[in-house]
């Protein structure tokens, strides 16, 4: 079997292996020259000490980020930068990821709106990061999170929330996600004492 380039990023279990077969005894690994006076990978095999080789399959994974707001699990939609996406139910949907302007109603477990991103329109959020702007009703079961570019306006409640120095928040805001909660109309923005 020849090794072949991966087709849509998938590879076939032989080049992910660790143990080589016969037929790939004189082949050398990726990236590496064929030295005909190294041991085969047959004879490597039964040797106590192995060379320590990153398999295709370790390389071709991305770092994990020490923040917690970047390790998504489940579904994810992200609406690139220069995209605009209008009247929509976004459903289904873990993360929201808004490079773009986002015209919606949704319902998610975490949105984040990057500095050139916009959205308008209701969401029912666990946490929500902010960098760009936010317009509309927004209620965040968890974490409201605004940033310095960050721009917050409308009917926001809130579990918790954060807002970095030069964030802004307008509108109508109240803490607690029921619709009893009581509401104080504020303007604020974080600036340097």
């Amino acid at each position: 079997m020849a090794l072949q380039a991966p087709f849509f990023g998938k590879r076939e279990p032989a080049v992910l292996g660790l143990r080589p077969s016969p037929s790939h005894a004189q082949q050398a690994p990726l990236g590496k020259p064929l030295n005909p006076s190294s041991p085969s990978p047959t004879n490597a095999a039964s040797s106590s000490t192995l060379p320590s080789e990153v398999s295709p399959m370790q390389a071709s994974t991305p770092a994990t980020s020490s923040s917690s707001a970047t390790k998504t699990g489940g579904s994810t939609l992200t609406v690139g930068p220069n995209i605009k996406l209008k009247g929509v139910e976004i459903t289904d949907c873990d993360t929201l990821v808004v490079e773009g302007i986002v015209e919606a109603t949704m319902d998610s477990r975490l949105m984040q709106i990057t500095a050139d991103g916009a959205f308008k329109g209701a969401a029912d959020i666990d946490i929500a990061e902010i960098h760009g702007s936010f317009d509309g009703v927004l209620t965040v079961r968890d974490k409201l999170v605004i940033y310095s570019t960050g721009k917050v306006t409308g009917t926001v409640r809130y579990g918790k929330l954060v807002v970095e120095e030069g964030g802004q928040l307008s509108g109508e805001i109240a803490f607690g996600t029921s619709k009893a909660a009581p509401v104080i109309k504020a303007d604020l923005q974080a600036i340097a004492a």
